[in-house]
């Protein structure tokens, strides 16, 4: 029974999906990766990946556009890390220090990369949702670009290794299916022609930059895909990192030029799509503007502090790119300090990993003047990645040309 009710799935998913693929796009789509089933009962729960955002993931809520001040160097030293000061205070930061200097951690995030890239060899992606599919494209995209970071960190400009000649987004790091892929083919190529050249996709990519869309302390699924891919667009987009009015003058992120086949009529195009979400002065600057110049760049890794406190000076006193980062509390609620023991939140964790030291007292105390900006810590859930049959789910995947008819 289970059997018929499968394959009557599977070819109603074809026929339904077959004008979906006649597209340009589509042809470039691996043949495992373009069907799906509207009316899967499967679901992919991310429990594991749950536990390394919430807890590794810093975040520094909604940019205020705040520039940051010049300051001289420390005493001591005439040397000093060069930061943008438009964007230095905004973006959501990873905790790359610590998976560098644990190995355990470093290779507990392997192994949950290794099992994300794995599921479709258990049931191949053609018999999920959509959105559950494209939950499960953007987890892996993100945890493995977290992965191929943690390799080479403390290198603090990503420049070169996201855009550059070899670029790790160029390198055949995944096999899902039996496809060997790159980050790029599921960037440019495979989500693209799945989802009707929807803009709102590359806000789900995270870059590891400063410059570029957050990285959030939950993982995507199905039901939460669209709303936060939402969020992650009204958080870049007001922020400096994607538009910014300057000597008359209105400048829009670089990553927009990197993702022009989401603009085939790149500035009408872009300028539209901005108009969604801005909000503010911008938005009458945006609407007044003749040109967008694509030139916002900060390539900096978005770490919490490893590269970001200026050379020779303390980072006690460092006015860097954290200033509007956050104290965290403990899960009682109690507030006020700042909780350095990951392996004992998840029995996972500590079957794994040596337990790490507690920051310096140089670090507390740049913790304690940070503003207390985001929720009390919550115990990491112990879990693996698992698929379950949980009941039906809905494959209404809501694209922005959906948005405007309601």
């Amino acid at each position: 029974m289970h059997d018929k009710t499968f394959n009557a799935s599977a070819l109603a998913a074809c026929l339904l999906t077959i004008s979906a693929f006649s597209s340009p796009l589509a042809a470039q789509v691996p043949e495992p990766f373009k069907g799906h089933d509207p009316a899967s009962v499967f679901t992919i729960q991310y429990d594991d990946v749950d536990g390394i955002l919430r807890h590794m993931v810093v975040d520094l809520g909604r940019s205020d556009r705040t520039v940051d001040k010049v300051e001289p160097p420390k005493t001591g030293t005439r040397m000093k890390a060069q930061k943008s000061r438009t964007t230095a205070k905004e973006g959501n930061r990873f905790f790359y220090e610590e998976f560098n200097k644990n190995p355990e951690y470093a290779a507990m995030l392997s192994e949950v990369q290794d099992s994300l890239e794995a599921i479709p060899d258990k049931i191949p992606l053609e018999n999920f949702s959509r959105k559950e599919q494209l939950a499960y494209w953007l987890n892996l995209y993100n945890i493995t670009l977290i992965d191929e970071l943690v390799k080479i960190y403390p290198e603090r400009n990503l420049k070169k290794e996201l855009v550059g000649r070899k670029s790790i987004l160029d390198e055949k790091v995944l096999t899902v299916s039996g496809v060997q892929l790159s980050l790029n083919d599921i960037q440019h190529k495979i989500l693209p022609a799945n989802y009707d050249n929807d803009p709102l996709i590359m806000y789900g990519l995270y870059q590891g930059i400063i410059g570029g869309p957050n990285i959030r302390k939950k993982a995507y699924n199905a039901e939460n895909v669209r709303r936060f891919l939402q969020d992650n667009a009204e958080e870049f987009i007001n922020s400096n990192r994607g538009t910014y009015t300057r000597n008359g003058g209105f400048e829009v992120s670089s990553m927009y030029e990197r993702n022009r086949q989401y603009f085939p009529n790149f500035e009408e195009d872009l300028k539209q799509h901005l108009m969604r979400y801005i909000e503010g002065p911008e938005r009458q600057e945006l609407q007044a503007a003749t040109r967008l110049r694509a030139d916002i760049d900060d390539w900096t890794i978005a770490d919490v502090y490893g590269t970001v406190n200026e050379i020779g000076g303390s980072l006690a006193d460092s006015n860097a790119a954290m200033m509007d980062a956050v104290v965290s509390t403990q899960p009682n609620g109690s507030g006020g300090s700042v909780s350095t023991n990951f392996s004992v939140a998840s029995s996972m964790l500590m079957a794994k990993a040596k337990p790490m030291a507690e920051f310096s007292p140089e670090v507390m105390d740049y913790f304690a003047t940070l503003k207390n900006k985001e929720e009390a810590a919550n115990l990491l859930r112990e879990g693996r990645v698992t698929i379950e049959e949980l009941g039906t789910v809905d494959d209404n995947y809501n694209s922005e040309a959906e948005d405007d008819q309601n």
